[in-house]
């Protein structure tokens, strides 16, 4: 049972004559097919059997027709499709007289759309069951701790708000209460209720438990975890899978095929409608039709996981990568670093230096930085307001702090503002950022950001799949990326790089197609022009994620060895439900040459070839095997 969130309250469900009429609007040739079937039916039961052809040839000869200007359009503009067979098949049925079968025909090529709609509606249901359960109130707790509900859109930061039993969680916020339990399936597939104590961040689009909940806003609609989560899912669910160019692999052969059969029979056996008989069956549908649901069914599988492909053509770009790229801080490491030591010089106190660091540090959005507030804050340090502040991107920040002038970062960087700068000697693991003041070097800080435990084994993973090559690309500095590299048994390293450094590095790689695996905004520009970008969104700048291909929601660097599986066993079941099309027609045809199978058979045996293979691509929905190990 799901819970019911407050938007969903008051649905209006529309009637069956709304909904046949609905349908009408949207599939007018399949309703007027209907139509004309009805009344053929009707006449040549009647014994207006020449009234009923006259009727029934007309009005198919009419929808060749229109499929016909269609298909020279596209001729012309050098796109050579597969409309060509049935166009043939209903002028070649009206011929001879199976003015049925052409009926028939012309309803299997106008019920696709709506047969493929259908599918994709099933292959879909994962991805907007997110958007029906986003909030569309939330109840704010008054200063007589009376709640009132409002729009979550007029939720602000700092606010208190009570989440009711079984309630959405409508924002990002702070827990409030000593304890409650939360599902939170929807956004991680964790089917077990996960259990928050006071202090610890709740993600909007969990389910609360069985009691009512205060929690302490820190994000606004907008901003929040859901929200983003949202806006990729509807930019995922408004992509097209670009399969027009697998089936068109297959188009040309299969038709020339078809048509050679269909020729070879007429001429053998004397019979034209032999001809016709060939050609019902080799209608093109389920080359249309089932590779495009197979892609829609595994983008629906990953969202379903916790992964947000925003397109079909990234699936089979996932299916065939070569090269797999990491970004380190944050991706291949936990991105919780840590303080181990303050290093002063140059007569600064240790207090000093991360006090002045931390309030310069407040003006960037690198992970490093969060951690140097961290401690300053741990420690009982004030921070300070700082004028002029600048983020130089992956390089540090430059702030005016307390009228003193501070530069925090990288050593080649601080370095351009002072002179006499030395080294900090570090051990495996380590890295150090550092700080001037005033124009004087005043010290390092030293610090420690674990590997992920899954690190070594997404990256084992990847090479069992296919993957030839993996690469660090880092701008930390090269003793801390070769550590990380080593203990993630990474292939090669390229470390002390600069956004366009990456950028150039990766479009230079041999192999491909390239992934990328990033999380910060520094890593924004080489997702973009990698073939496969992947953001690790949990935590990940709204940059990364919105220029990224693929968004892991959850914190976990296994999604990606995971992610490139689903492509891979996505395009496996599109060629294989093409190929099982093609098999069961070009076997149809082979009877239908010999004589076996008439035209208004053909023609209904071929809409049980469209639902096999529409059947065989809807498993890309399901999980798969896992091989035993």
């Amino acid at each position: 049972m799901h819970p019911q969130g407050p938007g969903n309250a008051g649905a209006v469900h529309p009637t069956p004559a709304a909904k046949a009429l609905g349908f009408v609007r949207r599939y007018p040739i399949v309703a007027l097919t209907l139509l004309a079937m009805v009344v053929t039916g009707i006449l040549a039961l009647t014994g207006l059997g020449i009234a009923a052809q006259s009727l029934a040839s007309l009005y198919a000869l009419g929808i060749a027709i229109h499929q016909g200007v269609g298909m020279v359009k596209d001729i012309l503009r050098g796109r050579w499709g597969i409309d060509i067979l049935a166009v043939t098949a209903i002028v070649s049925t009206v011929a001879v007289g199976e003015y049925i079968a052409s009926l028939i025909i012309v309803l299997m090529l106008s019920g696709g759309e709506a047969l493929e709609d259908f599918a994709a509606g099933r292959a879909q249901r994962e991805l907007r069951s997110l958007l029906e359960r986003a909030p569309r109130s939330a109840h704010r707790e008054g200063p007589d701790g009376v709640s009132q509900e409002i729009p979550v859109a007029e939720v602000v930061v700092g606010e208190v708000l009570v989440i009711k039993p079984a309630e959405v969680v409508p924002v990002d916020g702070t827990l409030l209460s000593e304890s409650g339990s939360f599902d939170e399936s929807a956004l991680t597939g964790e089917s077990l209720p996960v259990d928050r104590f006071a202090g610890d961040p709740v993600i909007s689009g969990t389910v609360n438990g069985s009691a009512a909940l205060r929690i302490q806003v820190t994000a606004k609609e907008s901003d929040s975890q859901y929200s983003r989560i949202i806006a990729l899912v509807q930019e995922a669910a408004e992509s097209k899978a670009p399969m027009v160019r697998l089936a068109d692999k297959y188009a040309v052969p299969f038709t020339v095929v078809a048509l050679a059969l269909a020729g070879l029979a007429w001429f053998l056996s004397g019979d034209p409608a032999r001809f016709a008989e060939v050609l019902v069956v080799a209608t093109p549908c389920p080359l249309l039709i089932a590779a495009p649901v197979a892609f829609l069914g595994g983008m629906s599988r990953a969202a379903k996981a916790g992964i947000i492909i925003k397109n079909g053509g990234t699936l089979e770009m996932l299916a065939g990568v070569k090269t797999a790229a990491f970004d380190k801080t944050g991706t291949l490491t936990g991105g919780h670093p840590t303080l181990e030591e303050v290093r002063p010089a140059g007569g600064f106190t240790a207090s000093q230096v991360l006090a002045l660091a931390a309030s310069a540090e407040q003006y960037s959005s690198h992970v490093l930085a969060a951690a140097v507030i961290e401690s300053a804050r741990g420690r009982g340090l004030d921070i300070h307001a700082c004028d002029n502040a600048v983020e130089h991107a992956t390089n540090g920040v430059t702030a005016t702090c307390g009228g003193r002038v501070v530069v925090v970062g990288k050593p080649a960087f601080v370095a351009q503002h002072v002179k006499g700068m030395t080294g900090a000697e570090l051990t495996a693991g380590q890295l150090a950022v550092y700080v001037a003041i005033d124009g004087s070097f005043a010290g390092t800080l030293i610090m420690r950001d674990p590997i992920r435990a899954n690190s070594a084994a997404t990256i084992k993973k990847l090479h069992s799949l296919g993957v030839r090559h993996a690469i660090m690309v880092t701008g930390d500095a090269q003793s801390t990326a070769d550590h990380v590299a080593r203990e993630a048994e990474i292939d090669e390293v390229r470390a002390a790089l600069l956004p366009e450094d990456k950028v150039r590095i990766i479009n230079g790689l041999p192999h491909r197609p390239v992934l990328m695996v990033g999380d910060g905004i520094n890593d924004a520009p080489v997702l973009a022009v990698a073939d496969v970008g992947i953001a690790m969104g949990a935590k990940g700048s709204t940059a990364a994620s919105e220029s990224a291909d693929v968004v892991i929601l959850l914190d976990d660097l296994a999604k990606v060895a995971q992610s490139v599986e689903i492509g891979q066993r996505t395009m496996k079941i599109a060629i294989e439900s093409i190929w099982i099309g093609i098999a069961l027609s070009v076997g149809l045809m082979v009877l239908a040459a010999l004589g076996y199978i008439p035209a208004v058979a053909g023609a209904l045996a071929q809409e049980l070839v469209d639902l096999a293979t529409i059947l065989n691509a809807l498993r890309a929905l399901l999980p798969g095997r896992r091989k035993r190990g």
